[in-house]
């Protein structure tokens, strides 16, 4: 294992070039395909020039170990590119530079950009100073004694100043002459050029560039954008022709268009190996508040396109995220049962990947609207406000017969050798709907019935043991969270209505409304949706 390092790499976009398609190609596929690796990059950081010159754009990635460098699990990325990043890239003077690690520098008020919210990262100061060592005896290391004994303590007296690293250039550029490169980080408020800056002009620092080093560049860059695996950039994306915009990826995972609107589909996948497909779409500001979708076992996140049609209409603020919850294509391996906490955890690592440090909204449905109380209680900090229809604080010892039950029946063939989830996906809208739906909206009822007859067998039988054994009713009390229960009035015959009712007032400190969807059942967003949007319009 080799010392950690950087890849940096220099981008100049030529004329004919659209700057939009240049950021949102970067954006949506060539970095989040990196960050893809957490084995090799710690983080992906895009930054512009501040200082008028050439190149104008420079992006640096924090590399674990840089022998991962010359593994077929990075080249293969350059090898395998896509047509449209080989047509794109082909329009980009661009220079990539292997630096190895030689020390670190920093304010003990530094905090990792990527650890920052996009608001807090965007503007950090980036300064670049390359130097060539000279051919005096030890100059390299007389360089590297010169901050270690001077010149870093006087930089971090310079206002704003967060961290100073020295890289060299790396082992793996066999035949390059090396260079010195100085990384400087300062916050969006700073001092240089100030006093605490010029008083860093010493005898000492004299010294060095008279007989150790040159000055080969200095460069001047502010942080515009960090990369996170999952790619987010619809702004960019809306900016593009229709004609154009649609990318799809060779594994078809991720597919962006700007046709109709701007829409990105794509998936996270989470500490346990398991993908999760996203769909992101809505308001393409980086900075608009998101409301974001928590399903019901069985669906997929399309169950929400009626009411997704309606909040585009009423609500075109929104940035809007819906994902597929755990379960509905497949099982980590090897495989486990799913629980509340772990959804929680699923809906966390989605965000985190995204790079959203606060939902506007969430709102989920039955074993979603579970999941959603679940997350208001375990990060309420990621979280403004929640609606969480149908479902129970408690599981029954019942219920969980019935989850067996019906998992036999998805696991049993039927006599034609149809698999056995097509006469459970049957029985469960049944159940579910409302007999209003069943007998007036045979569209509705034949649509969910092919989602929920397209669910995964075996995902089936872990996600649903979420359901088996939990119980969130002595947490209520500890909601921090303002929500709203929403329950289809024929939900179980009328029972859940009774039972939400039962614990509302428990939530939190002074409880939440209950609002009951008139001739809807357990999935009144997808029966009702215009009467479920009556009853959560007051909240949005």
């Amino acid at each position: 294992m080799s010392s950690p390092g950087m890849l940096y790499v220099t981008m100049q976009p030529k004329p004919g070039l659209p700057i939009q398609q240049f950021h949102e190609w970067y954006n949506n596929e060539h970095g989040p395909t990196r960050l893809r690796l957490p084995q090799i990059f710690g983080n992906g950081l895009r930054y512009q020039a501040t200082d008028g010159k050439e190149p104008s754009y420079l992006a640096a990635y924090d590399v674990t170990s840089m022998s991962h460098l010359v593994t077929e699990t990075y080249t293969s990325l350059r090898a395998n590119r896509s047509p449209r990043e080989a047509e794109t890239i082909g329009q980009v003077e661009v220079k990539r530079y292997f630096w190895d690690l030689v020390s670190t520098y920093q304010s003990p008020l530094f905090i990792p950009v990527e650890q920052l919210t996009d608001d807090e990262g965007e503007g950090i100061v980036f300064v670049a100073v390359e130097l060539k060592p000279t051919e005096a005896d030890g100059a390299e290391a007389e360089i590297k004694k010169w901050y270690d004994e001077e010149h870093a303590a006087m930089l971090s007296k310079v206002p704003g100043w967060l961290r100073t690293r020295l890289f060299r250039t790396s082992t793996l550029e066999s035949g390059v002459p090396t260079s010195i490169i100085a990384l400087h980080e300062y916050a969006k408020d700073n001092g240089m050029g100030g006093p605490e800056h010029k008083a860093c002009l010493t005898p000492r620092r004299d010294e060095v560039f008279g007989k150790y080093a040159t000055l080969a560049s200095w460069r001047e860059y502010s942080l515009f954008y960090i990369f996170g695996p999952a790619p987010r950039d619809l702004l960019n994306l809306s900016q593009l022709p229709s004609a154009s915009s649609t990318f799809k990826a060779a594994d078809a995972k991720t597919v962006t268009s700007n046709t109709p609107a701007p829409t990105i589909t794509s998936y996270v996948t989470t500490p346990d190996g398991l993908s999760i497909p996203y769909r992101l779409e809505g308001n393409p500001d980086p900075k608009a508040p998101t409301i974001a979708f928590c399903n019901s076992l069985l669906t997929s996140l399309h169950m929400w396109d009626p009411l997704v049609d309606i909040l585009k209409q009423k609500r075109p603020k929104y940035r809007i995220l819906r994902y597929d919850t755990r379960g509905r294509h497949s099982v980590p391996s090897p495989p486990k049962p799913a629980t509340l906490d772990m959804l929680a955890d699923d809906l966390s690592h989605v965000l985190e990947a995204l790079r959203i440090p606060k939902l506007g909204i969430l709102i989920g449905v039955s074993i979603g609207g579970a999941t959603t109380l679940e997350f208001a209680l375990k990060y309420p900090s990621k979280l403004e406000k929640f609606i969480a229809c149908d479902f129970n604080a408690a599981s029954s010892p019942a219920n969980t017969s019935a989850w067996k039950d019906r998992i036999v029946v998805a696991e049993t063939p039927l006599d034609d050798g149809a698999p056995g989830i097509k006469k459970l996906a049957g029985q469960t809208v049944e159940r579910w709907f409302h007999p209003a739906t069943m007998q007036k909206k045979q569209d509705t009822v034949q649509w969910m019935t092919d989602m929920v007859a397209g669910n995964d067998v075996e995902g089936f039988k872990y996600s649903c043991q979420a359901l088996w054994d939990y119980d969130m009713k002595a947490q209520l009390k500890d909601c921090e969270v303002p929500g709203l229960l929403v329950v289809g009035e024929g939900d179980g015959k009328g029972a859940l209505v009774k039972a939400m009712d039962g614990f509302r007032g428990a939530v939190g400190e002074e409880g939440v409304n209950l609002v009951v969807v008139p001739e809807a059942g357990h999935l009144p967003m997808c029966e009702e949706p215009e009467g479920f949007w009556n009853a959560v319009d007051n909240f949005l």
